[in-house]
């Protein structure tokens, strides 16, 4: 009996624990709702009770218990976009805007080039070599000590330096010098020279024109240099340079020369250009290109195709007339010399402030317009929220080409600007987000300029018309709205501004990136830095032609009503610009690259230069 009764107390214990299981195990994978008494319901989860190991293997019972909610459908992945090797970004009409690919594109690269960059001084020899195939200049351990003293960085991005210097390594340094020296008589230039090695940096010759005032004004630029170089002046080396003292370049050379002399180099061999037979006469831009280049081999195609919409995403490539030579029809720089100008029979090493992808002129980092900050954008009065003003913002004078009527200044870059934006007749097709979906498509909408221009752009000529002729002149002043000159401050209220060429590079890029306003920059020029930042991250490049003007605007602004705007991102790539320039854009940074210059120029002018090697 005593036994009997025992089995039916373990019976119901038993019975107990299975109800209580089953109900613990309900509990944890059908989370109930409770409603308190205000009528709130209060989503509950016991799983955090169970055991670790429990949860750790206890699978099964998920897929076992019925769901009344259907699965989210998974977003189909939309089509890519094409990265031609032209340095466009091709739009597949069926991708998501391709301005948000473009963006994590260039993010995502920024970020890569910041995380591998060298640390001490092997590292950057080693590096060094792995990039040029030869050892360092000499002196390269005083020019990483003042590398590593003023926190330079990115101190491997100097690609520049060995593209503009790699032809000379090719000639024989004896005849190179002779066309160095012969170069100094060359009209208006100035020589900077360091004749002994404690001796100082100074202006060692000069053919500058005698008027007091102009010679003056054309020595600013060396003035400055030497004054860059004050701190490093006793590291380096001995040499002679020739400078170009103005806006754009002049040396042009064929793509023919230029690859003898290159591939010569790389072999550890020399042309002797001074006494082969000459080349036959060219003259052309084209010349410039390589055979199998579009600007040699133009594609054809009807003339009803039309044209897929486009965006920068090499800006470097995208500056290429040989890859486009629409540039060539469209931008002052060439259009100025017609179908080209003479090319030179030799490499010339001469220094200038600017350079195109057809020249072959020495870049270097200019202080002309430099400033370390902005009037009004340095506290919250130039925040990005604070700015007023959401139309795109760009004043000049009308330079670029010479205004007669024998010159195609229409064509010139900024004659084109602004007509673009006060000619208010006719529509245009325009990307725009499209609000179905996932939010992050796009479609075409063809917009009415009249609504457009007058909410979206000011922009205008300033002053009045210069560098034409009289009769144009007048043509300019009534065929164009005239504004007044804009202080600093006033432009400071703007939240969007574009930076085009003049005469030659925009010596306005550093004070318009040093703003927290966003900076869309359209230009041929590749200047010292183009390698140390990143359209896209740190401002948004545009074609020449400005086909992707009104759709990279509509991006960020929104259309006249706001509609479709990305704000923040433009907010975001605006403190980004000014966060780089104040710290990749120093007068420290313009001294690096000066002292690694003439570190690699001086060995490559030397007769020695072969055994001139920095070892560790």
């Amino acid at each position: 009996m005593f036994a009997l009764r025992v089995a039916r107390k373990s019976v119901r214990s038993y019975t107990f624990l299975v109800i209580f299981g089953c109900t613990l195990i309900a509990f944890t994978l059908a989370p109930i709702s409770i409603t308190e008494s205000i009528g709130t319901p209060l989503n509950t989860n016991f799983s955090a009770y169970l055991p670790l190991s429990y949860q750790a293997h206890w699978h099964a019972p998920i897929s076992l218990i019925p769901s009344t909610q259907k699965p989210l459908p998974r977003p189909i992945p939309r089509p890519a976009h094409t990265f031609r090797p032209d340095g466009l970004l091709e739009v597949n009409p069926d991708g998501r805007h391709p301005i948000l690919d473009l963006i994590a594109r260039a993010e995502q690269e920024w970020d890569a080039k910041l995380a591998h960059v060298s640390q001490t001084l092997p590292e950057a020899v080693h590096e060094y070599r792995r990039r040029y195939a030869r050892a360092p200049p000499p002196g390269f351990d005083k020019w990483w000590a003042y590398v590593k003293k003023h926190n330079v960085q990115l101190p491997d991005e100097y690609d520049q330096i060995h593209l503009d210097l790699a032809p000379f390594w090719g000639i024989d340094p004896v005849p190179l010098e002779a066309i160095q020296r012969d170069w100094e008589a060359h009209v208006h230039s100035y020589t900077l020279a360091k004749s002994s090695p404690l001796g100082p940096l100074h202006v060692g010759n000069e053919t500058l024109p005698e008027d007091e005032a102009a010679r003056d004004r054309l020595l600013i630029g060396a003035n400055q240099l030497i004054d860059l170089l004050v701190e490093v002046e006793d590291d380096l080396p001995t040499f002679r340079a020739v400078f170009s003292p103005h806006d754009n370049p002049n040396v042009f050379i064929t793509h023919d020369m230029r690859r003898r002399a290159v591939e010569a180099g790389e072999r550890g061999e020399y042309i002797d250009p001074l006494n082969e037979d000459p080349a036959p006469f060219t003259s052309g831009w084209i010349h410039a290109c390589p055979l199998d280049s579009v600007a040699r081999n133009p594609l054809r195609s009807p003339s009803t195709t039309q044209k897929p919409k486009t965006f920068i995403y090499d800006h470097l490539q995208a500056m290429d007339p040989c890859a486009h030579p629409s540039h060539l029809s469209q931008h002052g720089q060439f259009l100025a010399h017609g179908t080209g100008p003479s090319a030179n029979p030799f490499p010339v090493p001469q220094f200038s402030y600017c350079s195109s992808p057809l020249h072959a002129d020495i870049r270097v980092p200019v202080p002309l317009s430099w400033v370390d900050d902005v009037e009004g954008e340095r506290d919250e009065e130039g925040a990005w929220e604070k700015k007023e003003d959401e139309r795109l913002l760009w004043r000049g004078l009308n330079t670029g080409i010479h205004h007669a009527s024998d010159r195609p200044w229409r064509d010139s870059q900024r004659d084109r600007l602004v007509e673009i934006a006060q000619r208010t007749d006719g529509s245009v097709e325009v990307l725009v987000m499209d609000d179905h979906g996932d939010g992050e498509g796009m479609k075409v909408e063809e917009m009415k300029k009249a609504r457009m221009n007058p909410a979206m752009l000011d922009i205008a000529f300033a002053g009045s018309p210069s560098q034409c002729e009289p009769e144009t002149c007048r043509e300019l002043e009534e065929g164009f709205e005239w504004r007044r000159r804009m202080s600093v401050r006033d432009a400071g209220r703007y939240k969007y501004v574009l930076d085009v060429d003049g005469n030659g590079w925009s010596s306005r890029f550093k004070r318009l990136i040093t703003t927290n306003s966003l900076v869309f920059k359209s230009t041929v020029y590749p200047e010292w830095f183009t390698d140390r930042l990143s359209p896209w991250v740190h401002y948004i490049p545009i074609q020449i032609d400005y086909s992707d003007l009104y759709d990279a605007l509509l991006f960020f602004r929104g259309d006249p009503s706001g509609r479709g705007a990305h704000a923040d991102l433009g907010a975001k790539i605006a403190r980004s610009g000014r966060e780089w320039s104040r710290a990749f854009w120093r007068k420290e940074d313009m001294t690096a690259y000066l002292f690694r210059l003439f570190l690699e120029y001086a060995r490559v002018m030397s007769e020695d230069r072969d055994s001139l090697n920095f070892e560790l």
